[in-house]
């Protein structure tokens, strides 16, 4: 086994856009690792953080940071794997569907790519497309939203 150097980009491009901190394939004597974790030199000084006084334009900003943002309604599709999805079916085609289109159940919505295999993504609810929480192309997580849907 061996990859170019365009496999190995694409590879450390995925571990980065995923949740794991490594990745390791070894094939008789070809071997890659690669790894998100830091090996990072422990030092035992004290550190000494200066205190400024907080003036009005920060604590207006703090206030603000502290409202909840108001909870998003609809119900969400998920991905059920890791890997990249495809919002079209083909690279030239439209998208599988666009903010405020109809989506009923058992609809094809997504692809998701995992190790070559396509696998087609369905509703499992039935209304209108509120929000596109995904790029095309993108790498997912397991269970990262990819469509918020308000049921009619």
């Amino acid at each position: 086994m061996s990859l170019n150097i365009e496999e190995i980009r694409g590879l450390i491009a995925d571990l980065e856009n995923s949740s794991l901190r490594e990745f390791k394939v070894v094939d008789g004597e070809f071997s890659l690792h690669l790894s998100k974790n830091k090996n990072e030199a422990v030092v035992n000084a004290p550190v000494q953080t200066p205190v400024a006084a907080p003036d009005a334009a920060t604590s207006e900003q703090a206030q603000v940071a502290a409202e909840p943002e108001t909870p998003k309604t609809g119900t969400e599709i998920v991905a059920p794997m890791v890997g990249t999805v495809y919002l079209q079916p083909k690279p030239d085609a439209p998208m599988f569907k666009q903010v405020g289109d109809k989506v009923s159940v058992g609809e094809t919505v997504a692809v998701i790519e995992a190790m070559k295999l396509m696998t087609e993504i369905h509703s499992e609810v039935s209304g209108t497309v509120a929000e596109i929480l995904v790029a095309n192309e993108e790498v997912v997580d397991y269970n990262k939203p990819l469509y918020r849907i308000t049921t009619d």
